[in-house]
């Protein structure tokens, strides 16, 4: 086999740092706040708010009746 060949790509995954578990539930709880603080802010938006938006009233309602974790 030539010495100039690629590496499989199984050993370029393995030497790809990955954050760890920490980083990664960290990460996660940061998108749950934000999604968390932006629904309390279009809830909070009055009608002439939400129109200037291009959101109608039921688009807020399906946003807002949806959990944070989605």
């Amino acid at each position: 086999m030539p010495s100039h060949s690629l590496p499989h790509s199984s050993h370029i995954d393995a030497a790809r740092p990955r954050p760890n578990r920490v980083q990664q539930l960290l990460a996660l709880l940061y998108i749950w706040q934000q999604r968390s603080r932006s629904r309390s802010q279009l809830a909070q938006l009055d009608p002439r708010l939400l129109a200037d938006t291009g959101i109608s009233a039921a688009a807020r309602q399906v946003k807002l009746s949806k959990p944070f974790w989605r």
